[in-house]
């Protein structure tokens, strides 16, 4: 299968006092911590294309570009919608948005960029 624009996919979380800004050390208020949106978001970049990677291929987060609009508190269902915008040889540029899941309330947009690596060549790379 092919990796082309137009991929969607999709993570969920019910926020928990573990996903808060106090929790994460973000932030001095109890509510989700932008960290934590930005790995939702992540979460649903993956949804939209592991299926269609080769199996030695990952992906691995360049770049992050946030809005984070709305303060959610604990016991909030939520969910990221992330759409591949853009193949551009190793790099892939996703949209996405957050939302709560009844009342679709917009709580975040942002722009990822992820390149395509050989997962054994670049864990070469990391230095211990």
């Amino acid at each position: 299968m092919e990796l082309k624009s137009g991929l969607r996919g999709n993570a969920f979380l019910a926020v928990k006092e573990s996903d808060l800004s106090t929790e994460f050390k973000s932030g001095e208020v109890p509510v989700l911590a932008t960290p934590r949106v930005v790995a939702l978001i992540e979460e649903a970049t993956l949804d939209a294309i592991s299926e269609y990677l080769e199996k030695d291929k990952t992906t691995v987060g360049m770049r992050v570009r946030i809005d984070h609009l709305t303060p959610i508190p604990v016991g909030a269902s939520i969910s990221a919608h992330a759409i591949l915008e853009q193949v551009d040889g190793r790099r892939l540029t996703f949209s996405a948005t957050v939302e709560t899941e009844k009342e679709k309330l917009l709580i975040a947009n942002a722009t990822i960029t992820r390149v395509i690596v050989d997962t054994k060549e670049f864990l070469k790379t990391v230095k211990r």
